[in-house]
């Protein structure tokens, strides 16, 4: 095979996306030092990884399954418990709101619209405004 195109590629991957990912990230691989499945033929590393995935010679889940594995930050391994949780008794359980005790139970002051406007309107500003002219702003510069 001389030169690779895109349209030798695409039947085995059909999204285009895809296959310059699977390409490049194989392209890498191969920088890194991994081993050539096709003829170099002086070809440069992302034409490699072209022939490599239009020939089959690797297959394209393996590609796809290491470009996942590589781009992952945490990768999750369920390890078995060596031992069950041990089960809280219930003098040692906080109570439940609404559930259990209702003396622990918090209440909750309600104030009504007029109240909090009455409120609002005794209340003065400790400190006067930081721009000093009443928050408006001089826009004649």
């Amino acid at each position: 095979m001389a030169r690779v195109t895109v349209e030798d590629c695409v039947d085995k991957v059909p999204n285009r996306f895809e296959l310059v990912l699977l390409a490049a990230h194989r392209a890498r691989s191969i920088s890194g030092g991994s081993s050539i499945t096709v003829d170099a033929d002086n070809d440069k590393n992302p034409v490699i990884a072209l022939r490599e995935i239009a020939d089959e010679t690797i297959p394209a889940e393996d590609v796809r399954e290491g470009l996942i594995h590589s781009i992952q930050k945490n990768v999750e391994v369920d390890e078995p418990e060596t031992e069950a949780a041990p089960v809280i008794t219930s003098e040692r359980r906080s109570p439940i709101l609404g559930r259990d005790d209702h003396g622990s139970d918090t209440v909750v002051d309600v104030l009504t619209e007029e109240q909090l406007l009455r409120g609002l309107e005794t209340m003065t500003p400790s400190e006067p405004s930081s721009t000093g002219n009443g928050g408006s702003r001089d826009r004649s510069r």
